[in-house]
């Protein structure tokens, strides 16, 4: 039996652990105002990004979301079909659609029959397609440095660290 002045174990209030405590209250509520300006910091940061990267894509006259699917495209070993493409990118057929009416126009991918069957179309990439990739990762590369230019090595090497962390936390997503 407890002695009279032992604290109960099942009554935790008044356990700094406790919702009921203030002191806990106020280390949750510091807790809940640092997490809120940690996410709009980064919000901040990828609208910052967004409009740097879309600043060195007008030159090459794509938008972001043909980059991503031009990428794509390049990434598989052989040809696409379009509704792979959908499910990569994880959008609707005619999303995909829409972006390889686009990079067709520009002359970046082409649709080719599939030699197996004549219903199913496949997307290829061009020539002026996988120039304008290699164009578009040194445009990437420069808004990369844009916003890390105030960091240090050790720094972005860190950095490079917790964004590992916070995308190995995801769920995959195959883009």
């Amino acid at each position: 039996m407890d002695a009279p002045d032992s604290p109960d174990p099942s009554d935790s209030s008044g356990s700094p652990d406790s919702p009921d405590s203030s002191e806990s209250r106020e280390s949750w509520e510091s807790r809940d105002s640092q997490d809120g300006l940690l996410a709009e910091q980064l919000l901040r940061l990828t609208r910052r990004l967004h409009r740097i990267q879309r600043r060195q894509l007008e030159p090459i006259d794509i938008t972001p979301a043909q980059f991503r699917l031009l990428r794509t495209v390049a990434s598989y070993d052989a040809a696409p079909r379009m509704a792979d493409l959908a499910r990569r990118l994880d959008v609707v057929p005619r999303a995909v659609t829409t972006l390889v009416d686009a990079l067709e126009a520009s002359g970046r991918v082409r649709r080719a029959p599939d030699p197996e069957s004549r219903r199913v179309v496949r997307i290829e990439i061009t020539d002026e397609g996988r120039a304008t990739l290699r164009s578009l990762r040194s445009a990437r590369r420069a808004a990369a440095e844009e916003i890390l230019a105030p960091l240090t090595a050790d720094q972005r090497e860190v950095f490079g660290e917790l964004l590992s962390a916070l995308v190995d936390g995801m769920p995959e997503r195959h883009c």
